[in-house]
């Protein structure tokens, strides 16, 4: 593994994913001193929770690699009431945006008791909870998600990367990875792509692989 730094960061809302802007926005520059660490993928404006950070070009790639994204958990509140037709939409995937979204995993979710959001939400019709898991990630697709089954997003917070969970920091906050941690998290990378390369086998190849051994 080396001697890379892997950190976990919770991003508050009105921050950017990245260290500058020419726009003079809230950037990770106001919370995060370490030098050549970059994030691993990125969180919208106006999404929270959790995101990775570390100085370790290869995991960059491995984690943003559109072939082999891992799964992301995400707390989104919407404007309900959330029917259980509406989670087995989300759960076969939809026709958004031009693309068709793969299955994922959707279930009701309790108040989850977060902290306060810096912009008040203002919601027309009383909120719920849904959790969202998916193992791609299109610019605003839970949004553009939620939108098509009638469940606007009020409020989307990322809650694990993998086996890496957001648990108790606070918006602006940060932590290296634990050793069992980081282990974990490369773990499921290697499953990934080791599933990945094997569905990438062609069947004349497993033919001709079966032939040689006649």
């Amino acid at each position: 593994m080396g001697d890379f730094r892997i950190i976990l960061f919770n991003k508050p809302y009105g921050t950017l994913s990245c260290f500058s802007d020419p726009e003079g926005r809230e950037t990770l520059k106001e919370y995060i001193d370490l030098p050549d660490i970059y994030s691993a993928g990125r969180l919208d404006y106006d999404s929270e929770g959790l995101l990775l950070l570390t100085d370790d070009g290869l995991l960059i790639h491995q984690l943003t690699d559109p072939q082999h994204h891992i799964p992301k958990t995400y707390l989104v509140q919407v404007e309900g009431p959330v029917t259980e037709a509406a989670l087995e939409r989300l759960r076969g995937g939809l026709e958004i945006q031009g693309y068709r979204t793969q299955p994922c995993r959707a279930e009701k979710a309790p108040e989850p008791g977060f902290w306060p959001r810096r912009k008040p939400i203002t919601p027309h019709a009383p909120p719920e909870w849904i959790s969202l898991t998916i193992a791609e990630g299109k610019k605003r697709q839970i949004r553009h998600m939620t939108a098509a089954v009638g469940l606007p997003t009020l409020r989307l917070v990322r809650v694990a990367i993998g086996p890496l969970q957001l648990t108790d920091l606070q918006p602006g906050q940060w932590r290296d990875l634990s050793h069992e941690e980081e282990l974990n998290l490369r773990r499921l990378i290697q499953q990934i792509r080791s599933l990945h390369a094997g569905k990438k086998r062609s069947p004349a190849a497993n033919r001709t692989r079966n032939n040689k051994r006649v």
